[in-house]
């Protein structure tokens, strides 16, 4: 089985269907064809008794997936959203069968694996981090708010490290990401190549695909991925989180702004810092987010709620801007509509989490 997309190679390992995301130059972000293309894959493999697990990497050494294509999201922004409507809806998805996938589903988060390319991994059954993954959710940067269900796993992150993490746009090294529930095992780098092969062998082998031959396939991929795993790196954030669970429990952006600055910490100073250089529409939006996605029951309830603030956000000046400034001039000096957090109101934050008639996700 040797079907391959330009962007996404898909082939038989074993008894392992391996995926690779395979724009290298770009850091195999995300194009509406690869989206396509992983559903179309894993639609097909759900029901190939050949494929007793799916593996997914990314081609190259820098990472995973940086995220979406922006810049295409930019352009098309421009000319009315239409184009990344579709694609976030195909997106998110994709991201909510990867949750419920019913074979194991294995992502190598090695690199950087960010926005989207969180929604394409860190859902999946068995996460593996490296030393060199670098994870994030920083799409307050851009303009908009954390979306692929991550707006979820922040919610459930330990106290306010959630919080933290979409509001400043932060980044996590394997550890953090562990703490914070975007992973499962570290591997070390040099040990992947190995652990792809034996991942393929041992599921070769295994049962087919009944009740208890998906059991016993899991059974082995998880005796695969601990013979590999090592002890990971510390978690920076653990130490942080008296002043991040003190400061990030405000209920509002301004409130939270004031504690940082004034909690005496100089990482909670950066932080401060960090969250008023994005989008103070962003943010806010964020804010609320995360609280609502604490009591919402179901990924697919999150994602309904991220496909509304998504398609909002296309709507308004601060994506446009946000991607311009980090991506196409690359300035890094956004110049955000409205320009501070007192200025964006309980309204305008309304108007992301309101429904949207005829242009619902639809999932929960």
């Amino acid at each position: 089985m040797n079907a391959e997309v330009a962007e996404v190679q898909a082939f038989l390992d074993g008894g392992v269907g391996r995926l690779v995301l395979n724009r290298p130059r770009a850091l195999n972000s995300l194009t509406h064809g690869m989206v396509t293309a992983l559903r179309a894959t894993l639609d097909g493999w759900a029901a190939d008794d050949r494929i007793r697990a799916v593996v997914l990497t990314g081609a190259g050494e820098r990472g995973l997936c940086a995220g979406g294509d922006i810049r295409a999201m930019h352009d098309d922004a421009k000319a009315g959203g239409a184009g990344t409507r579709a694609f976030f809806r195909d997106e998110y998805r994709l991201n909510a069968l990867i949750a419920r996938y019913p074979k194991p589903y294995v992502a190598v988060m090695d690199g950087i694996t960010m926005g989207g390319g969180v929604g394409v991994s860190a859902h999946g059954a068995v996460r593996i981090v490296t030393e060199r993954s670098t994870v994030a959710m920083p799409e307050t940067r851009i303009g908009i708010a954390p979306d692929v269900g991550g707006s979820r796993l922040l919610a459930h992150a330990p106290g306010e490290l959630g919080t933290h993490l979409g509001l400043s746009a932060a980044s996590m090294g394997p550890g953090d990401a562990l703490l914070c529930g975007f992973a499962d095992h570290f591997v070390p780098s040099r040990r992947i190549p190995d652990l792809l092969d034996a991942l393929g062998r041992s599921t070769a082998t295994a049962p087919g695909t009944t009740t208890a031959g998906t059991t016993a396939v899991a059974s082995a991929v998880a005796t695969v991925v601990a013979a590999h795993a090592e002890p990971a790196p510390p978690a920076a954030l653990a130490a942080q989180r008296p002043w991040i669970d003190a400061c990030y429990a405000a209920d509002t952006v301004e409130e939270i702004v004031d504690r940082l600055l004034n909690s005496g910490v100089p990482e909670a100073k950066e932080a401060a810092e960090a969250v008023l250089a994005n989008s103070p529409t962003a943010v806010k939006t964020t804010l609320a987010a995360l609280r609502r996605a604490r009591a919402l029951p179901s990924l697919e309830a999150v994602l309904d709620q991220e496909y509304r603030i998504s398609c909002a956000a296309l709507e308004g000046h601060d994506m446009v801007e946000g991607v311009r400034a980090q991506v196409i001039d690359k300035d890094r000096n956004p110049r955000w509509k409205p320009g501070t957090l007192s200025e964006v109101t309980e309204a305008d934050v309304a108007r992301f989490l309101a429904p949207r008639v005829g242009d619902e996700l639809g999932l929960a």
